[in-house]
């Protein structure tokens, strides 16, 4: 269909190889300034851009995924990715910065931020979950589970199973501000104190938050939310000393 990627177009450069999945955002966001693209408009096909970029479809993906999460592009099955909102790369990312004194009194700070946030978005999954939500939800959880049986440590299930229960709150906002936090946030799912071991307690009260979104119970959802996060720092104190 005829649209403004039918006009002449900017080119994309080739990136170097490190923090790929965020030069690839930035560099879409920069495409579609400088392409004039806004609401509606397509963006080309995956294999032109991993080939004009010069990387992996996985990193690829993960910036779609980031500027999905912004609110800046849609990807719908079958016909490609589309914008929602112009953009560019000067307003995707918001700079964050901390100093703390050692890991520990890092994640201590971010664990803060993390109790605001996933206590109220479980609560607001728990209200309007979808039967889609709760599949996205269980299916993490399944995976999260048989993970840590079979290897000791999830943190990338972990985070999955957290970002789903942000989808089914309904409200784009969670994960908007995680995507700002990523970084930070991150510290979480990265084997921190180099301990395999570290919240593996807290992995029993994953289903029982499930249960309580499934159930359709705020308060129940926000005291599981709470006992993860409890051991959460209870580990990180402990792990300090």
């Amino acid at each position: 269909m005829p649209g403004a990627l039918d006009k002449a177009r900017p080119t994309l450069a080739a990136l170097p190889p490190l923090g790929r999945a965020r030069q690839v955002a930035r560099a879409l966001s920069d495409y579609i300034e400088a392409a004039g693209l806004g609401p509606g408009d397509r963006l080309p096909p995956e294999r032109d851009l991993t080939q004009s970029l010069r990387v992996g479809r996985s990193s690829l993906r993960e910036a779609v995924s980031q500027l999905q999460a912004l609110g800046v592009l849609e990807a719908r099955i079958g016909s490609g990715t589309f914008v929602l909102k112009s953009v560019s790369g000067r307003t995707v990312h918001l700079p964050l910065s901390i100093e703390a004194h050692g890991p520990g009194h890092t994640l201590l700070l971010t664990l803060e931020v993390r109790r605001g946030i996933e206590v109220e978005a479980s609560m607001a999954a728990a209200r309007r979950r979808t039967t889609g939500d709760l599949e996205r939800i269980a299916s993490a959880l399944d995976t999260m589970e048989t993970t840590h049986r079979l290897e000791g440590t999830a943190g990338e299930e972990d985070l999955a199973f957290h970002l789903a229960i942000y989808h089914a709150s309904g409200n784009p906002l969670f994960r908007q501000v995680l995507e700002q936090l990523r970084e930070v946030f991150e510290q979480f799912w990265r084997k921190p104190f180099g301990r395999s071991d570290f919240a593996a307690r807290s992995v029993p009260f994953h289903r029982q938050l499930y249960e309580a979104i499934r159930d359709g119970d705020p308060a129940a959802a926000a005291a599981h939310t709470r006992a993860i996060l409890d051991i959460v720092e209870e580990d990180i104190r402990d792990m300090s000393r």
